[in-house]
């Protein structure tokens, strides 16, 4: 990490409200998938829902699902002259569950069936 280095304190609500890897992060640096690969790690014992790569979860901020490959920086992180740390929503939703949804998405539209009579 380079001197001077601008830094900004986060912390990550999960879906029951629990707040986790609170810490601060190098701006320029830090990566959006690195930040996953760390809640992961961090990921508290005993919840329902617990992702499994860095695919599997999603981290919101300011209404804007963040993607892995940016830095913070890069993907825009408003600042605030209010102290304290910044908030970033996190929901996970395993791979499984994305296939199984397409899925019967794909067997509905095929079920669907429609049929005209011309008289």
């Amino acid at each position: 990490m380079a001197e001077g280095e601008e830094r900004i304190e986060l912390k990550f609500r999960i879906y029951d409200g629990t707040d986790i890897a609170h810490d601060t992060y190098p701006v320029s640096t830090t990566t959006v998938g690195a930040l996953k690969q760390k809640l992961i790690a961090e990921w508290p014992q005993g919840k329902n829902v617990v992702p499994k790569s860095v695919n599997d979860v999603k981290l919101i901020h300011a209404g804007k699902v963040l993607e892995n490959t940016k830095t913070l920086a890069d993907s825009n992180i408003t600042f605030s002259d209010i102290p304290g740390a910044i908030t970033m929503h996190v929901v996970v939703q395993p791979a499984i569950a994305k296939k199984k949804t397409e899925k019967e998405n794909k067997q509905k539209i095929n079920s669907c069936s429609c049929s005209c009579t011309i008289l």
